[in-house]
This record gives C-alpha cells, structure tokens and sequence, in this order.
C-alpha cells in the first residue's frame, strides 16, 4: 500500500507539472486556434536559461531570467512568425510551428550537446518521510509551486482585462474585434504566458530525482500533449485534469511495469497515449472540450 501511495502522490506532482505544459497548449489555442508544436523549444530554452544562469547569479535570479527569456521567446515567436501568416488556415499555422520547434531545438541541442545540465536547486535530493511513504521535495515543491501558478492563472483569466479579451476572443474573434479587443495583443500574452509556465514546467522536470536537463527534456511537451487533447484543448479545467491523469497514469505504470511485463518495455511513456485515445473514442472532443455544434 506504501508503495501505491507513493506512486500516487508522485503521479500527482507529476501531473500538475504537466497541467503547466497543457496550460501553455490551452493559452494558445483560445486566443489563436493554432495548435502550438513549438511549445517543445519554449520549455527547453527556458530550462537552458536557468541552467547556465544560476552559477553566475544564483538559482532564483536565474530562474525569474528563464522564466521571462522563455516569455520572451515565445512572444517573439509570435511577433516574427506567426502574426505573417494571419488569417491564413489554422492547419497551416500549426505546420508553422513545427518549423519553428525544429530551429529552435536545432540550435538548442546544439549549444546543450551531450552534457546534463543542472538548475542549482536549493532542495538537492532530500526527501520527506510519513510514515512509510517518502517522497522528494522536489515533488512536494512542484506541487506547490504548479497550485499557486494554475490559481493565479485562474484568477487573472476571469478577472483581468486580459482575461477578458482571451475570453472574448475565444467566443468570436470577429466580434471581439469589433468590440475594441485587441486580437494582436491578446495573441502576444498568450504566447508569453505559455512560454513562462514552460519554464517553470522545465525547472520541476529536471530537478531530483532526474539527473538534470540534457537534449532531450524537451520530450516532456510531448508528454504533456495527450493531457491537453484528453481535457479538451480549449479547456483551462480540462488542461489541469488532463495533467493529473496523464502523470498518475505514468507513474502507475512506470511504478508496476514489472508486473506488466506481457504488455512490453517502456509501457509508462506509452500509457497516456492509451488513456487519451480511450477517452477521445467516448468523448471526442475531450472531457472538458466545447462540442461543436453542426446543422444538418
């Protein structure tokens, strides 16, 4: 039952990392209706800025500069790139930022190589102990950490002009629009905004108990994807739930595979894959997801 325990409460910590990435997903799809593939390469540039910051000027500074340099990124992304092709098909502006997730990770692993980067963070390997479940700071401070980030989020999304404008511009672009939002705006924040919470993301994938951030961390956004697609990509609820499923079902799986061993190796990388298929043959558009509504 320890072992379960632990297992859940690491999936969970998981999950909410995750639900950081989806969020980022979510962010984008309502002030854009693209499909973001670039969001691999906002995580990473983000965990590189810290990495390579934190001898010089400490951890926290280098943190608070990876968060904004991945912000700045994904706003310039937006600015340079994406806002050419407006108004051109949204299947065309999601081939757009595969382009854009191949140069940047390009010229990422480029300059990360073959080494393992670490973040210089304070917790190290210590670990929490009740009773017969033990857990990594780490894990409890990412909890944390993702809690206070989603309710913030939460919170400026339903209360700030912002917040407001996403929403508006999530309904009907045309009319929002019309009623003085400003579409090029909203569209830069959520750009900045996804690429900030991909950073923090990048800094709890990379710290204990992971050897560190190397060319491949990126991988997580991949992770992350089905947690999107399961909750429903225009859903901020559905990021968050989607996130903890995705990470309890990883961990489960990665906790038991030894018990597991007739579905094959590797079965914990694959399971959110099966859950969020499983979930999309019930509920297409995802559990949270607007249906969309045709007449016939």
């Amino acid at each position: 039952m320890s072992t379960f325990a632990e297992l859940l409460l690491n999936g969970v910590s998981l999950g909410s990392v995750y639900a950081l990435i989806a969020l980022g997903f979510v962010v984008i799809f309502r002030a854009t209706e693209v499909v973001n593939f670039a969001h691999a390469s906002l995580l990473l540039a983000g965990g590189y800025l810290t990495a390579v910051l934190h001898d010089d000027i400490g951890f926290w500074p280098a943190l608070v500069a990876g968060i904004a340099g991945a912000a700045l990124v994904g706003a310039a992304v937006e600015f340079l790139v994406m806002r050419r092709y407006r108004g051109r098909d949204h299947s065309v502006l999601a081939i757009v930022t595969i382009g854009v997730d191949i140069l940047l990770l390009t010229d990422l692993t480029r300059r990360i190589g073959t080494d393992v980067l670490t973040v210089g963070d304070p917790w190290g390997d210590a670990v929490v102990t009740v009773g017969s479940v033990t857990i990594a700071e780490t894990r409890i401070a990412a909890l944390i950490a993702a809690g206070l980030l989603i309710t913030a989020f939460l919170l400026a999304f339903r209360h700030t002009s912002w917040g407001v404008a996403m929403r508006a511009a999530a309904e009907s672009a045309e009319t929002a629009a019309l009623m003085g939002v400003r579409l090029t705006r909203v569209s830069l924040g959520a750009w900045a905004v996804a690429g900030g919470l991909a950073a923090v993301a990048a800094l709890f994938l990379t710290v204990f108990p992971t050897p560190g951030l190397d060319r491949s961390t990126s991988l997580a956004a991949l992770k992350a994807f089905p947690a999107a697609i399961l909750g429903g990509l225009d859903s901020t609820t559905g990021a968050l739930v989607g996130g903890v499923i995705v990470g309890v079902t990883e961990s489960l799986a990665t906790g038991y595979q030894s018990d597991l061993t007739f579905m094959g190796r590797g079965l914990g990388d694959l399971a959110p894959y099966l859950v969020m298929v499983a979930i999309l043959l019930v509920r297409p558009s995802g559990l949270f997801g607007t249906k969309e509504l045709a007449r016939v």
